[in-house]
């Protein structure tokens, strides 16, 4: 049986001050939370994470990472940066990134492959865009992008693995794909998944990224194949991230 996850991206958000009362009410409010949680912030705020949430159960991780390890590569940050602040997790290959930073499938590779390496669970995200759906080619988008993530690691690498399937037409737009439609491409996912580790496959967390909010996440969680959420906006306020976290419970 697969822990549900849940996740917030703050993506480029947040303050000292308001990060400081979102963490308390985000932690006051897990008591008796089922799901796992955490939240993946930008990095000036790793450290205050670390020192707001460390006992606590709910984690924390980074939005990007570099594939190098280090020397120079102005405004990157290494595996070891994000080690030092104790991070659990970090988002590759968000549409975000693909989209306005230019990165390729090869790169959220070798991303990913450096987070595993580091012992930093991976949240690698996969989904296409309004015409590709349009045009019937979700599957092999999506296909393709996993694949050259699952051709750069070993069998035994899949089980570290979180994914994240978010349609990218549905990301801050307030379209939603139905809870039938996000379940027909985390199968499609998990079914690559086995194909390279079928064992492993079984428990692999995939997230629905595409908008869950706290109307929806119950009926979205409640598909086989969905194990939780890759949270936007609706992790920037403590009683919407709160709500979803306790509709996966």
């Amino acid at each position: 049986m697969r822990r549900k996850l849940v996740v917030g991206n703050w993506k480029m958000n947040g303050s000292l001050t308001s990060n400081a009362v979102l963490l308390s009410e985000i932690v006051a409010g897990l008591a008796d939370a089922v799901a796992a949680s955490a939240v993946c912030v930008p990095a000036p705020y790793l450290a205050q994470c670390q020192a707001q949430l460390t006992g606590s159960s709910l984690a924390w991780g980074a939005q990007d990472v570099s594939a190098q390890a280090g020397g120079a590569y102005t405004g990157e940050v290494s595996t070891a940066m994000l080690h030092d602040f104790a991070c659990s997790y970090v988002i590759l290959g968000h549409s975000e990134r693909r989209a306005y930073h230019g990165e390729t499938d090869a790169q959220v590779a070798a991303k990913t492959v450096a987070a595993l390496a580091a012992g930093i669970t991976p949240i690698v995200c996969i989904g296409e865009h309004l015409d590709e759906r349009e045009a019937g080619q979700t599957d092999a988008v999506v296909a393709m992008q996993l694949n050259a993530v699952l051709a750069a690691i070993g069998e035994a690498d899949v089980a570290k693995l979180v994914l994240a399937y978010e349609p990218v037409w549905a990301i801050g737009t307030g379209k939603t794909a139905t809870p039938h439609m996000a379940q027909e491409v985390h199968q499609v996912l998990r079914g690559q998944l086995a194909a390279k580790n079928a064992v492993a496959a079984a428990g692999v967390q995939i997230l629905y990224g595409g908008s869950m909010k706290p109307e929806n996440a119950k009926e979205l969680m409640a598909m086989p194949d969905i194990d939780g959420g890759l949270i936007g906006g609706a992790a920037l306020k403590a009683a919407d991230f709160l709500a979803i976290i306790h509709a996966a419970d």
